[in-house]
C-alpha cells in the first residue's frame, strides 16, 4: 500500500497562480503531507517548465486542439507514473479520467475537486454534443472517486441530485488570512493619475463576466480606470471592444500574479469588480475566489446578484449586490459610490472584520 502521508495533485492550469492549488498545498503540507503537483501553462509569455514537486509544464496551445490534449496527456501520465500516494486529486475533468486510472492501480484514494459544473460552464452553452460528452465522461468517474469536493452548498446539491451521489465536500475558496503586507502600487506601476479611481477586475478574462458592463462604467465616469489582474482567451477580444467603446486608454492589462504576492496587488486598487452574469448553470451557482480574496484585501465589492455571491456580500456588507439586468444599475450604484466616499469607508472596515471569520 502507498503512503497516506504521500498526496498528488494533478491540474490543467499553472498551480503557482491558482488560488485553490495554493491552498490545498499549504494546508496539506501544515498538517505533514508530503505534496507534489502537476500542473501546466500556455498562457505566459516566455514561460519554461519548472520541476520540482511542484511541477509546471509548459505546453503550447496550437491548432488543431487534439495535439495540444495530446501533450498534456502526455506530460501528465509520465509524472503519475512517477507517483506512489494515498490521495490522488484530480483537480478539473480534464485531468480525472488519468488520475483515477493511476490511483486505482496503486491503490490511492481518489479527491475529485469540482471547482466548476464542467458540462454547464458558459462556453459550452449552445455546444449540446459536446455538453453530451463532458456529461457522459463525468457521470462514469464521479460515480467511483472517494470524494468530490465543490465550492459551495448550491454545487454540491446539484450534483448529488443530477448524478444520484451522497459524497460531496464543500471546500469554499477562502485565502488563508493575510494581510497586504508589502503593498504594490499599481498607479505607480501602470502610471495610472493619482487622482483616478481604480476599478478592479480579478480572475480569468472569459466571457459572460460583465467585462462589457465595466467597460460602459467606464465611459460614464471618466475619473474611473479599469485594471485587470489575470489573463485569458478573450483578451485580445475585450482590448478590441475597449477600442471600439473609447476606453482603452484607461484599460490596463498587468497580467497573471503569482497567489503568494497577489494580495498586495489586490489592495491597491479602490473597488473589486466581480459582475458573473445568469447564462449557464455553473454561473448561476457561482462563488468566485476573486470575492474573497477582495474581502481579504479589504476592498468594497460590486457585485452581480446570482444568489451565492449575494448572500455573501450582503450577509458580511462588504459592498452591493446588484441585479445587472436592469439598465443602468451599475452606473447609479457607482455614481453614489463616488459622491459619498463613506461608503467605500464603511465596506472596507466591514472588509476587515468579515476577512477574520
Amino acid at each position: 500500500m502507498p503512503d497516506n502521508k504521500n498526496v498528488s495533485i494533478s491540474f490543467l492550469g499553472n498551480a503557482s497562480l491558482d488560488s485553490r492549488i495554493t491552498n490545498l498545498t499549504k494546508s496539506l503540507e501544515k498538517d505533514g503531507y508530503s505534496v507534489t503537483v502537476s500542473s501546466f501553462d500556455w498562457f505566459t509569455p516566455g514561460f519554461k517548465t519548472v520541476r520540482g514537486k511542484i511541477a509546471i509544464h509548459k505546453l503550447v496551445k496550437r491548432s488543431p486542439t487534439i495535439f495540444f490534449y495530446l501533450s498534456f496527456a502526455y506530460l501528465l501520465i509520465n509524472d503519475l507514473l512517477k507517483t506512489k500516494a494515498g490521495i490522488y486529486f484530480a483537480e478539473d475533468i480534464y485531468t480525472l479520467p488519468f488520475v483515477f486510472l493511476f490511483a486505482k492501480i496503486k491503490r490511492g484514494k481518489i479527491y475529485y475537486n469540482s471547482r466548476e459544473l464542467y458540462a454547464f460552464l458558459g462556453g459550452l452553452r449552445n455546444r449540446r454534443r459536446l455538453q453530451a460528452l463532458i456529461t457522459g465522461i463525468e457521470r462514469f468517474f464521479i460515480k467511483r472517486v472517494d470524494l468530490v469536493l465543490t465550492t459551495g452548498e448550491m454545487d454540491s446539491e446539484f450534483l448529488e441530485d443530477f448524478y444520484g451521489i451522497k459524497n460531496t465536500l464543500v471546500i469554499r475558496n477562502i485565502p488563508a488570512l493575510q494581510k497586504a503586507e508589502d503593498k504594490v502600487d499599481l498607479r505607480k506601476m501602470l502610471n495610472i493619475s493619482p487622482a483616478k479611481i481604480i476599478l478592479l477586475y480579478q480572475g480569468v478574462i472569459l466571457d459572460g463576466r460583465g467585462i462589457s458592463l465595466i467597460f460602459d462604467a467606464l465611459k460614464a465616469f471618466p475619473e474611473t480606470v479599469l485594471v485587470f489582474l489575470g489573463d485569458g482567451v478573450m483578451k485580445e477580444k475585450y482590448k478590441r471592444e475597449a477600442v471600439q467603446k473609447g476606453v482603452i486608454d484607461r484599460v490596463y492589462f498587468a497580467g497573471m500574479i503569482k497567489q503568494t504576492e497577489l494580495i498586495n496587488y489586490t489592495a491597491s486598487a479602490d473597488i473589486g469588480m466581480a459582475l458573473i452574469e445568469n447564462i449557464s448553470v455553473s454561473y448561476y451557482h457561482a462563488l468566485p475566489n476573486k470575492l474573497f480574496e477582495y474581502i481579504m484585501a479589504e476592498l468594497p465589492i460590486l457585485s452581480c446578484e446570482l444568489p451565492q455571491m449575494k448572500k455573501i456580500v450582503e450577509e458580511y456588507r462588504v459592498g452591493e449586490a446588484v441585479n445587472i439586468e436592469k439598465p443602468g444599475i451599475i452606473i447609479r450604484t457607482l455614481q453614489n459610490w463616488l459622491n459619498d466616499k463613506s461608503i467605500l469607508e464603511e465596506y472596507k472596515k466591514n472588509c476587515k472584520s468579515a476577512s477574520l471569520e
